[in-house]
Formats: structure tokens, C-alpha cells, sequence
């Protein structure tokens, strides 16, 4: 079967990981979420105290750091998903901190932190059969990707879900504070001179907010099996 390139862009705790991370598995593909690689940056600003005190980024500081920041993927194999690893440091639930998640979107704006981590995207794709979400990866990372999926929900419903989400996992949680992150990171992402976020023109649309995750995971596997029956009949100059 011929391998595609798959391309979830959406808004921030839309559940776009999950089912991305979800069907990476179920079809044998590579999984790269590309949020968790603004994150780890983001940790590691917060770690080398690169934010000034109105949250703004000391930039030429973090511009120097980046060669030291090396960023991979390792499979768990207990959850039988990817783990991410800051300069070879198991970051995943350090990653998913509100205190992170209040300072990504600053992070993920600044250019050269965006192309650097474009560049180290592209190149993770190269082969294709990978599955990659983030942001810009069907207008900027993969334009030419086989699927593309928009996903979004409603502002309140990503916040309800990201707060379970850590309250399962332990750690701190106010919604009040949650949903004023979400709707602050969709500002900024949406309005940003760099990569905003925008659903790709042959992208196509899902809303998940009344969906559980069995069902949306069967829906994007149906928009796969979809595309790749379209890849294997499409000659090699075919134009999707």
C-alpha cells in the first residue's frame, strides 16, 4: 500500500494528538507531534529564565540557546505511544503544564524558533507514512500532504477536556484559568506574522465537540483509507 503523508492542524486541545497519535498507530505509520516540540522549547526557556516578567521572550538570549536544545520522540512501551525528550530528558508531562501551556504561544511565534523546527519537521516527514499535528502543517510544513484535517471544538469543551486531562494525571487544575489560556492561544495563534494558524483550503473540516474519541477515530480513518485509495489510483503527477 502506497504511504501518504497526513497533516491534522487545529486548535490547541481540540484532541488532534489523540487521534493523530491513534491512528499513527493503528495504520503503522510515524507519529510527530510537533506541539509537544514547542513545548519542550518553551520548558526550556522557562528553565534558563528567558522570559522577562511581563511574559514577553528575551529574544536574542533564546536565539542562542537553540543549538542546544535538541528535541526526539522515544516509543513507550507501556502506552505503546511516543514519549518526548529534551536534550535527552523525558519531558511529557512537564510539557503539559498550565504554567507551559501559558507561555507557548509566545515561543511558537518567534520565526526563527518556527523554521528551525519546520526544517527538523520536513525532514522527520521525508519518507512520508507519518502522521504530524500541530498548527501549520498542511499550509506551511506539508502543503502537498495527501490528507489534511482541520479539527476544531468549542472554546468551553477544550477546556473541560484539557482540564480532565490533568486532573487525571495529578496535577493542578482551574477551568476558569484553562479556558482563558484556550481562548488567548487561539488569538495568538490565529494572529501571528509567523505560520498563523488557518485551516489549509483542501483541508477538510472536523468539529469534534460532541464527538468521543472512538468516533472521531473512526471517522479519520476513514478520510485515510479515502486518501490512500485516491494515492494508489493518482499517477505520479496526478494533483490531489
Amino acid at each position: 500500500m502506497k504511504k501518504i503523508t497526513i497533516a491534522i492542524d487545529g486548535h490547541s486541545s481540540c484532541g488532534k494528538s489523540t487521534m493523530a497519535k491513534d491512528l499513527a498507530r493503528e495504520v503503522g505509520y510515524i507519529y510527530v507531534d510537533t506541539g509537544a516540540m514547542y513545548r519542550s522549547v518553551t520548558l526550556y526557556a522557562l528553565r534558563k529564565e528567558l522570559f522577562e516578567a511581563d511574559g514577553s521572550v528575551k529574544i536574542q538570549e533564546l536565539e542562542q540557546e537553540m543549538p542546544n536544545i535538541h528535541i526526539s520522540f522515544q516509543l513507550n512501551a507501556e502506552t505503546g505511544r511516543p514519549d518526548t525528550y529534551l536534550n535527552g530528558e523525558c519531558v511529557e508531562k512537564e510539557i503539559r503544564s498550565l504554567e507551559v501551556s501559558n507561555h507557548v504561544s509566545p515561543i511558537a511565534a518567534i520565526g526563527f524558533v518556527r523554521r528551525a523546527l519546520v526544517a527538523q519537521q520536513q525532514q522527520m516527514g521525508k519518507d512520508k507514512g507519518v502522521v504530524m499535528d500541530g498548527r501549520d502543517i498542511g499550509t506551511v510544513v506539508f502543503p502537498d500532504a495527501e490528507l489534511k484535517v482541520f479539527v476544531t471544538a468549542s472554546a468551553e469543551v477544550r477546556a473541560q477536556r484539557r482540564f480532565d486531562e490533568l486532573k487525571a494525571k495529578g496535577m493542578p487544575a482551574d477551568f476558569e484559568d484553562i479556558l482563558k489560556n484556550v481562548q488567548e492561544r487561539d488569538f495568538i495563534d490565529s494572529h501571528r506574522d509567523e505560520s498563523p494558524l488557518r485551516q489549509a483550503e483542501d483541508a477538510v473540516l472536523l468539529d469534534n465537540s460532541n464527538m468521543t474519541i472512538e468516533e472521531q477515530n473512526q471517522w479519520l480513518l476513514e478520510q485515510f483509507k479515502n486518501a490512500t485509495r485516491i494515492a494508489e489510483l493518482c499517477s505520479p503527477t496526478c494533483s490531489l
